[in-house]
């Protein structure tokens, strides 16, 4: 049986596992290299609304508000506290972290997300109402342009 050099034994080492980090988590939906991808920008932004995890929180929030099955509309929650865990009960709020994350992710990973929103972008469009009166003071983003209410209703 061949083996090794003792000099290519010595020329790459292994890397030390670090037993202080866990490993990475696969979110719901998504391969694996799209999870790390993500995890990976989730680690290195500074950004306060992305943090790790907040784009699987965002997604099972986004599916969350989705998945009542009926023909009523529904009326995504307005944004009463802005701190990091209840922000997301404002379902338009996932939806920017969602789109946060899309746009600085590489190709593949990018197209893989894009897959899994387009079916349920469409669903939102489907159970939401426009809101004809909406006037905002920043460019925003098209679901921020329908009805919304105090509570999360409809179901």
């Amino acid at each position: 049986m061949p083996r090794k050099r003792p000099g290519a034994l010595r020329a790459h080492p292994e890397p030390a596992r670090r037993w202080d980090t866990a490993p990475p988590v696969r979110i719901h939906g998504l391969s694996t290299s799209t999870s790390l991808a993500i995890q990976r920008y989730e680690h290195l932004d500074r950004s306060y609304y992305v943090f790790p995890g907040a784009t699987d929180r965002a997604l099972r929030r986004y599916r969350q508000f989705l998945s009542p099955v009926g023909t009523r509309p529904r009326y995504p929650r307005a944004l009463h506290c802005t701190c990091r865990g209840c922000s997301f009960d404002d379902v338009r709020h996932a939806r920017d972290v969602l789109e946060e994350v899309l746009s600085v992710l590489p190709p593949r990973p990018r197209a893989e997300l894009s897959r899994l929103l387009r079916p349920m972008d469409a669903a939102y469009l489907r159970r939401t109402l426009p809101d004809p009166f909406v006037e905002h003071l920043w460019p925003a983003p098209w679901w921020y342009d329908r009805l919304g209410g105090r509570w999360e209703c409809g179901s």
